[in-house]
């Protein structure tokens, strides 16, 4: 059994990956241009979405995202009491979500994903982005009697449909969208000289290339998903988004997805998993010694 280290409660650090969750979902919103995605532009390919409802859906879930972070802190296992009391919590978020956007579902893909994420480094005595997603795999893979039987969910539905994994098998196999592509791309990108939106737009369209993103395949099928990934593999093959020729390609890709009327939602909520996970080496020293 995966245990983590016994320590004094940290409300500190508690409240400080909440915020930390909620702005990477907040700075996911905001990015631009994001292909098919709700932005600082409009809407995207949704008609039920804009980036005001995307940013109070975020600042509604900080008291779900420090609720999950305290939960795994007064535990001394990662056990299925944690899981289910992390998935309660986090249909308790959902609720909330739902209750601020008027049934609208914005953020439950990140939900899931984040408060693992978040649940994961809150009592970590490392804060490296692999280890703590290996501590959130272990979590996901405990199965939660506390689910309520109800329809699958559209991504579920997909899953089964098209034999892909989704936000649960990301989550069960350690986030590999994340650590395998969107934090390298990040950093390689940065490490390029590249602005800080082109090296999350990179990271983002990385994670597009390789993700069987379920709200794509949703709302477009096999035929939306492969012009996806293909489109993202483009603008990178280009020189990414900081090239003249990767714009050009991005803004093909965003034609492309808008015809289709797809959204990569998925790999927008691992864009805001990733830039969660970078954030952790921001953690304020006073914090981290705790």
């Amino acid at each position: 059994m995966m245990s983590h280290v016994a320590c004094l409660p940290l409300p500190k650090r508690c409240e400080w990956l909440a915020d930390l969750a909620v702005d990477a979902l907040i700075e996911e919103a905001n990015l631009s241009p994001k292909p098919g995605l709700v932005d600082r532009r409009g809407s995207g390919a949704h008609r039920d979405l804009d980036l005001p409802l995307m940013q109070a859906s975020a600042l509604s879930l900080w008291e779900t995202f420090r609720s999950m972070a305290e939960a795994a802190h007064e535990h001394v296992d990662l056990d299925s009491t944690l899981r289910e009391t992390l998935g309660a919590l986090g249909r308790q978020g959902e609720r909330t979500m739902l209750a601020t956007t008027a049934g609208v579902n914005t953020h439950r893909g990140a939900i899931w994903a984040l408060g693992l994420l978040v649940a994961a480094a809150a009592c970590s005595p490392r804060l490296d982005p692999t280890r703590i997603a290996e501590r959130a795999a272990h979590i996901a893979r405990i199965p939660d009697r506390g689910v309520p039987p109800a329809a699958a969910s559209h991504g579920q539905s997909v899953c089964a449909r098209f034999g892909v994994d989704g936000a649960r098998e990301q989550a069960q196999q350690g986030f590999p969208a994340v650590i395998e592509h969107g934090l390298p791309v990040l950093n390689a990108s940065r490490a390029g000289g590249h602005a800080e939106h082109h090296a999350r737009l990179d990271a983002l369209l990385a994670i597009m290339t390789q993700l069987s993103d379920t709200c794509v395949l949703h709302r477009g099928g096999l035929h939306a998903l492969r012009q996806t990934q293909a489109g993202a593999r483009a603008v990178l093959d280009a020189g990414g988004s900081a090239s003249f020729a990767g714009r050009r390609a991005l803004q093909r890709l965003d034609d492309t997805l808008l015809a289709l009327n797809a959204s990569p939602g998925g790999a927008a909520d691992l864009l805001a998993a990733t830039l969660l996970l970078d954030g952790l080496q921001f953690m304020p020293a006073d914090i981290r010694s705790e």
